[in-house]
């Protein structure tokens, strides 16, 4: 049987098609084609060619080692220029079903600098611009340079500039700085904003609505969590638009600013089901480690606002930078996180959110919908089989596993198991004041804290796993009710190490019945 390999489909398309491409492409020097992740997520828009082109990789070797593998290639070849055309003049006219075009006289020779670099090159490009706002350059003067050389830069380009910075060496509290900054520079270059520019080319247009068709989609999707989030975006936008004035003639309150607080939900809901599988799931380090400190940060700040007491000058002004902060990041989230999460994560990923964002409340107005399609899915998933009533032995007795579940599910605590290799393993259910997410089953526990917290739970665990501590306990106020917080090595007979329990308790009552007979 004869095997045609069409190098106008994507590399994932080619690999499910034909398994030996991932051997062909790996001797060839692309590498990544044998991770999984990147095979399932930037190999759907990847194409040979254009991996080619980014990798600096011969066409003429390409072709050579897939016809000696046995494949006959259909498709168009891009230009060959330089040394790759004359290799081209020398090969048998009959090995590939490939046109190499040659440019024409009549065609307009111009070319756009930004279209005859490599994806690597134009990285190096933003990091350059970045760079040069670190060290103190006008936001302004940086920009216009920015501006004559893109046409519009895309959410995984300002990634990588900016995990490529840290991994140079600069202090991720310097990249953190800098993030409201980045996002001032690229406004106005994005996709979504290069759809929405009235006067825009009708081919970039079109070439950006191709390249951010799925973020819109899901985007536009009732009850998607995209849809949520954007909506929460909106109404949060149209409050600091409202505010702002207020701000300005100085008769804003610290009702308006805890009105404002309520974004800590929408930011939680980026902590808890976002930056994790992200960072986990698809090897997306960057919002985790970046946009995730800033969320805090803003949110902190905030808090201490609310009950400020300094002079009235610098609270306005606080609130007013404050305000512009949360703006940018609304901005980030829709042309860059948004996006990122769109390309990477399944359909299944989608549902499991869904499922998890019931656990929170509504904030702006903006109410959590039915989704369908994700309810038929995960009602689909949740149907017991018959039989599934088998009795667990324990030292103490024996339950049916509907009766365990429904015990620790009745325990007036929330319970959290984490195993020897800090593997979440199991959180009981109910409404909870930390919120779990589902999708963080089966995951690292410290994938699921936001950097600053991160040293303290290793801290924590790394005691026990030594045998220094067999508790923590910590007293808390959240919501304005105390809780009571135990983290406890857990140990088998012959006293090993096999995880760490986590006991969270309103203390609520105790604190009105103390009250009561004091």
């Amino acid at each position: 049987m004869e095997k045609k390999l069409d190098l106008s489909k994507s590399v994932y398309d080619l690999v499910t098609e034909y398994p030996e491409v991932v051997d062909i492409m790996k001797s060839l020097g692309f590498s990544e084609i044998t991770n999984k992740v990147m095979l399932n997520s930037v190999g759907k828009i990847m194409t040979i060619p254009k991996g080619a082109k980014m990798k600096g990789v011969s066409m003429i070797d390409i072709v050579s080692a897939f016809m000696k593998a046995g494949f006959t290639l259909e498709g168009e070849m891009p230009n060959l220029q330089g040394d790759e055309a004359a290799s081209a003049k020398d090969a048998p006219v009959e090995t590939v079903a490939i046109q190499v075009e040659e440019p024409k006289a009549s065609q307009n020779t111009e070319t756009n600098e930004e279209d005859t670099v490599t994806d690597s090159e134009r990285v190096e490009q933003l990091k350059g611009f970045l760079k040069r706002l670190g060290t103190g350059e006008e936001l302004g003067a940086v920009r216009e340079d920015f501006a004559s050389q893109f046409k519009h830069v895309e959410a995984s380009e300002i990634m990588k500039a900016e995990q490529g910075l840290m991994r140079e060496g600069t202090p991720l509290e310097e990249v953190q700085q800098l993030c409201d900054l980045h996002s001032a520079l690229f406004h106005g270059s994005t996709i979504h904003e290069q759809m929405d520019a009235e006067h825009a080319k009708v081919e970039a247009v079109l070439e950006a609505q191709e390249k951010s068709k799925s973020v819109v989609g899901l985007v536009e999707t009732a009850g998607h969590p995209l849809n949520r989030l954007t909506e929460e975006n909106k109404a949060l936008d149209e409050l600091i638009e409202a505010i702002r004035p207020k701000v300005a003639d100085k008769t804003a309150t610290y009702d308006d600013v805890n009105t404002v607080r309520q974004l800590s939900v929408h930011y939680a809901k980026k902590g808890d089901l976002l930056y994790p599988k992200l960072k986990v799931d698809y090897a997306i380090g960057g919002p985790s480690m970046v946009m995730w400190t800033v969320d805090g940060d803003i949110r902190d700040q905030l808090g201490d606002l609310a009950k400020s007491s300094q002079s009235v000058d610098d609270w306005y002004r606080r609130f007013d930078e404050l305000l512009t902060r949360a703006q940018e990041m609304i901005y980030k989230e829709q042309n860059i996180l948004f996006p990122i999460c769109a390309e990477n994560f399944s359909k299944e990923d989608w549902y499991q959110i869904y499922k998890d964002t019931a656990q929170y409340e509504d904030i702006f107005g903006v109410t959590r919908i039915a989704w369908p399609e994700a309810d038929a899915a995960l009602a689909a998933q949740t149907t017991k089989p018959s039989g599934d009533n088998n009795a667990i032995g324990l030292i103490g007795g024996t339950l049916t596993v509907d009766q365990l579940d429904a015990m620790l599910n009745t325990m007036p605590m929330e319970v959290t198991f984490v195993d020897h290799e800090d593997i979440n393993r199991y959180f009981n259910d109910g409404e909870k004041v930390f919120k779990r997410p589902t999708t963080a089953i089966g995951r690292d526990v410290y994938s699921c804290h936001p950097p600053k917290v991160e040293p303290i739970v290793r801290g924590i665990i790394d005691s026990f796993r030594k045998g220094d501590r067999d508790n923590v306990a910590v007293w808390l106020e959240k919501q304005g009710r105390p809780f009571y917080v135990n983290y406890m090595a857990v140990r088998d007979q012959n006293n090993n190490y096999i995880g760490t329990l986590e006991l969270v308790q309103d203390m609520q009552f105790a604190k009105e019945h103390f009250d009561r007979i004091k």
